[in-house]
């Protein structure tokens, strides 16, 4: 089967207030009201998309949704590299496909 690898790191010089939006916008956020009696995940896009995170900045993902986690990432002017793979069974698992 084949999948996605993705590859991305923000341009130098960037700020934390940059990289902070961009995990957000990704990944989500863990977050609480009322001195941490309420929490709740605001939802990133990879909470809809099936993905393996392999390491900061390295994800695979089903071939369909490659251009959607692209454009959100060079939106914040990452520089991006994107290639197909073949998948390895822990893709697969990770990603819900069928054999």
């Amino acid at each position: 089967m084949i999948g996605t690898l993705i590859v991305y790191r923000l341009k130098p010089p960037h700020n934390a207030t940059v990289a902070s939006a961009l995990v957000k916008k990704l990944y989500g956020q863990e977050t609480s009201s009322h001195g941490g009696r309420y929490r709740y995940h605001r939802k990133g896009l990879l909470d809809e998309i099936q993905h393996n995170k392999l390491i900061r900045g390295v994800l695979i993902v089903r071939r369909e949704h490659k251009d959607r986690v692209v454009e959100l990432l060079e939106s914040f002017n990452a520089e991006v590299h994107a290639r197909q793979i073949i998948l390895m069974s822990e893709d697969i698992k990770a990603l819900k496909l069928k054999h």
